[in-house]
């Protein structure tokens, strides 16, 4: 942080990193710190900056206020439209931790307090065993409906916020010029790890597994084939309940939700072909569903929430038409361009930009 910064613009920048670190807490805490950053942002005239995404994120947006101008029930999408104030984020992150001192902090930050909701996480779990016995139900029907959540109201949330986590440490461990207490680190990677394995959220182990791969490319290529087996043999260890979950990757059991998304999929293609241009605007999808529901998907249908086509881009072509999913994806292409781009400009060696 420069020294001749002034007060107001070491005020924007910490009320910045604090929105950032506290979405891990709550999302009340992290958009009020969010408000209070971007006045002193701009009360502080520092330069607004976006990255390399700005396009793409406006066609986006617009893309959304005109499926919604043309939808039958405006009302009803508003609460989409709300919610574009979450990407002002981006805005004060980009435009207030320049430093990497700061930006090295906010990594480790996330790791602590990912270590904390981790501990909580498997408090939750313990009692949820409890529970399912006290009950006398068997643990992995009862659990797969009701996981671990951390301090987010959501298990998928919890366990996405502790993959990101996991993810960024794990990247500056590796590429990072080394760590004080590095000890300390690890058992913060190891209890996030714990978490998300007891989050049993088969989409972030997926994720997790591919990320994990990615990063050992990177580091050490001959990790690769260790990394197969390291995940088998902590399979073949786990609690029964673990290894039902991973399991049902490939052979779904009644509770679980293999089947649902066949019906989510057939449903949001339905919706694709009917509304493409603009879809069935911001919300639509929950509205609707079950009147794009192919005739022949036999009833009762598989239990799951039918109000999200679980699958972002059918989601949003179905739901804002497919020029503003192509929009969405543009800007996701575009990041792994300026990424790719700059880790090839640096120089060989550990260093905080890489």
């Amino acid at each position: 942080m420069n020294p001749e910064d002034s007060t107001l613009l070491r005020c924007a920048r910490w009320l910045a990193f604090g929105s950032a670190i506290t979405i891990m807490l709550g999302i009340a805490p992290s958009q009020i710190l969010l408000a209070l950053a971007l006045a002193a942002l701009l009360a502080s005239g520092e330069k607004l900056r976006l990255p390399r995404i700005r396009l793409p994120l406006a066609l986006f947006l617009l893309g959304t206020v005109i499926s919604l101008a043309f939808s039958d029930d405006p009302q009803a999408g508003l609460p989409q439209i709300r919610k574009f104030y979450v990407f002002l984020e981006l805005l004060v992150v980009f435009s207030l931790l320049r430093s990497f001192r700061m930006i090295r902090w906010l990594f480790l930050t996330w790791a602590g307090i990912g270590a904390i909701t981790a501990i909580r996480g498997c408090v939750q779990f313990a009692q949820k065993v409890g529970d399912a016995h006290r009950l006398g139900k068997n643990f992995y029907d009862y659990y797969v409906g009701d996981r671990i959540t951390g301090f987010t109201s959501h298990w998928n949330t919890y366990s996405a916020e502790e993959m990101f986590a996991l993810i960024m440490l794990a990247s500056l461990l590796l590429f990072g010029p080394p760590l004080r207490r590095v000890w300390l680190w690890a058992v913060c990677g190891a209890l996030i790890a714990l978490a998300v394995v007891l989050g049993e959220t088969r989409g972030i182990w997926i994720a997790l597994a591919v990320a994990g791969l990615y990063l050992c490319w990177f580091w050490r290529r001959w990790l690769i084939v260790a990394v197969p087996a390291v995940a088998l043999l902590a399979i073949a260890i786990s609690p029964g309940a673990i290894r039902e979950r991973f399991t049902s990757i490939f052979k779904p059991k009644g509770v679980d939700s293999n089947q649902f998304r066949v019906v989510t999929w057939r449903a949001g293609v339905e919706m694709v072909k009917r509304h493409p241009l603009l879809g069935l605007a911001p919300e639509g999808v929950k509205l609707h569903f079950n009147d794009y529901i192919p005739p022949d998907v036999p009833r009762p249908l598989p239990s799951g929430w039918y109000g999200h086509l679980h699958n972002i881009y059918l989601h949003y072509a179905a739901e804002r038409g497919i020029p503003t999913m192509l929009a969405l994806m543009w800007m996701l292409v575009q990041i792994l361009v300026d990424f790719w781009r700059g880790l090839r400009a640096l120089p060989p060696g550990p260093c905080d930009q890489r």
